[in-house]
C-alpha cells in the first residue's frame, strides 16, 4: 500500500511552506528547514537542494572534497579534477540517500555521472541531480482533494575538464534547473520553475616532501550555481540561485600501502542578505536585495546588516580525513561547522570505501545531534571505471 504525505487539513499550510515558493520566503521548508537541512536564515535563494552534497566520499568527509584527487563524483564540487585521472578512463557513478528522514518520509536525492577522460587534456563529464518529496495529497483553501503528485526538483550538467600544465587544470559545467514543486500544477498560476547556471573551478597540485615522505598539496576553487534567476509560472516574483563559493586546501601523503588524505574547505554563499526594514517596510540596516545577479553575487561580500563580522557567520568550514589502505579499503571521517545565527548546521560524518577489481562501493554516516535534522543520515555509492584495470 502506498504510503501518501497527506497535507488535509491542519498539515496543509505546512506543507505548503515546503513546497509553494510563491507563497512565501521561507519556501520549501518544514518546520524552518530547507531542503539542505540549513535552517532558515537572512539569505534566501531557490532550489537548496542544489547545495546538498549527494556523494558519500565528501559526504562522510564533512562535505570537504574541493582540492580532493578526483573520483567519477568530482563535478558536484570541483570539475577540473577531472583532468588529472589517467587518459582513456571512463567512469561512472551512482549515488542514493534518504533525505530528511526525521521531519518526512519519502524525501530523497539521487545522483547520476559519468566521465571520459578524451586525452592528456581534455575531460568530458555528464550528470543528473534528483531531488524528490515523495508522494503528496494536495488539498486546496476548502480543503477539497486536488490530487496526488510527485514534487520534485533536478539538475542536468556537462562538464568539461582543461589540463594547463602538469599541476594546474580549469573546468567547468553548463547546468539546466527545472523546480516542480507543485508536480504538474496542482495549485493555479504555479508552474515549474527554470533556470540555467554555470560552474567554474580550478586545482593546482603539488610534490613536496614532508619530513622526507612524499606528498601531494592541492589547492582548489569552485563558484557554483552562477545563473538566471527562477521564476515559478506566471509569478513576477524571482529568486537567487544558491550561487556558492568555495576554496580549500587537501594534503596526501605517505608512502607504501597506507597513504592519508586531509581536507579543509571553506564555503559561502553568494547571495544577497536580507537587509532589516522599519514597520513600514524602508530599511534601516543593510543593502536592498532586489538588484541584479552580478550585483547580488559581488555584494554578497559585504551587505550583511552586521558587517564584516556578520559576513565571517556566513562562512562555513569542512574539515576531514581519508586513510587508504592498498587502494582498496578507505576509512573516513570529518565535520562541517556552520554558524548557528545562520544555516546552524554543524555535525560529524563517517564513511568507507571498498574497491575490487572495477567497482567501488562507498557510505557514509552522518552522526547529528539530537535536534538535528540530518541525524542518522546515510548515503549509498556505487562507482564503476571501464578503462583498462591499472
Amino acid at each position: 500500500m502506498k504510503n501518501y504525505l497527506s497535507v488535509k487539513p491542519f498539515k496543509y499550510w505546512l506543507f505548503l511552506s515546503l513546497v509553494v515558493l510563491h507563497y512565501s520566503l521561507n519556501a520549501q521548508s518544514i518546520n524552518g528547514i530547507q531542503a539542505d537541512a540549513s535552517r532558515l536564515s537572512n539569505i534566501y535563494t531557490a532550489v537548496p537542494f542544489l547545495l546538498i552534497t549527494p556523494q558519500p566520499r565528501a559526504a562522510a568527509m564533512g562535505n570537504a572534497g574541493v582540492a580532493l584527487n578526483a573520483d567519477a563524483n568530482a563535478s558536484t564540487i570541483n570539475t577540473s579534477a577531472l583532468a588529472f585521472l589517467p587518459d582513456g578512463d571512463i567512469g561512472v557513478s551512482l549515488s542514493y540517500s534518504p533525505w530528511l528522514k526525521q521531519l518526512a518520509s519519502g524525501m530523497s536525492i539521487s545522483f547520476l555521472t559519468g566521465y571520459y577522460r578524451l586525452n592528456e587534456r581534455n575531460t568530458v563529464s555528464a550528470s543528473l541531480r534528483y531531488f524528490s518529496i515523495g508522494n503528496v495529497n494536495f488539498s486546496d483553501d476548502n480543503f477539497q482533494d486536488l490530487g496526488v503528485y510527485n514534487p520534485n526538483e533536478f539538475a542536468l550538467d556537462i562538464g568539461y575538464a582543461l589540463k594547463l600544465g602538469p599541476g594546474f587544470a580549469l573546468g567547468g559545467n553548463l547546468r539546466y534547473i527545472n523546480s516542480n514543486l507543485i508536480g504538474g500544477g496542482a495549485v493555479n498560476n504555479v508552474r515549474a520553475g527554470k533556470a540555467v547556471a554555470v560552474d567554474v573551478s580550478a586545482l593546482e597540485k603539488s610534490e613536496i616532501q614532508l619530513g622526507g615522505t612524499p606528498a601531494i598539496l592541492s589547492f582548489g576553487l569552485g563558484l557554483s550555481n552562477i545563473g538566471t534567476k527562477m521564476i515559478y509560472g506566471t509569478s513576477l516574483k524571482s529568486y537567487f540561485l544558491p550561487a556558492n563559493f568555495k576554496i580549500g586546501s587537501a594534503l596526501k601523503m605517505g608512502e607504501g600501502p597506507t597513504k592519508v588524505s586531509f581536507a579543509l574547505d571553506f564555503n559561502k554563499l553568494m547571495a544577497p542578505t536580507q537587509p532589516i526594514y522599519d514597520a513600514d517596510g524602508n530599511i534601516v540596516k543593510g543593502k536592498d536585495p532586489d538588484r541584479s545577479v552580478p550585483a547580488g553575487i559581488f555584494g554578497s561580500f559585504s551587505d550583511a546588516p552586521g558587517g564584516f563580522r556578520e559576513e565571517l557567520q556566513e562562512v562555513g568550514i569542512s574539515a576531514g580525513a581519508e586513510i587508504s589502505f592498498k587502494e582498496t579499503l578507505y576509512l573516513r571521517t570529518g565535520y562541517l561547522y556552520q554558524n548557528p545565527q545562520k544555516a546552524d548546521a554543524s555535525y560529524l560524518t563517517l564513511g568507507l570505501g571498498v574497491r575490487y577489481s572495477r567497482f567501488t562501493f562507498d557510505f557514509s554516516y552522518l552522526m547529528g545531534s539530537v535536534q538535528s535534522p540530518l541525524r542518522n543520515t546515510i548515503r549509498f555509492g556505487l562507482q564503476a571505471n571501464f578503462s583498462k584495470i591499472r
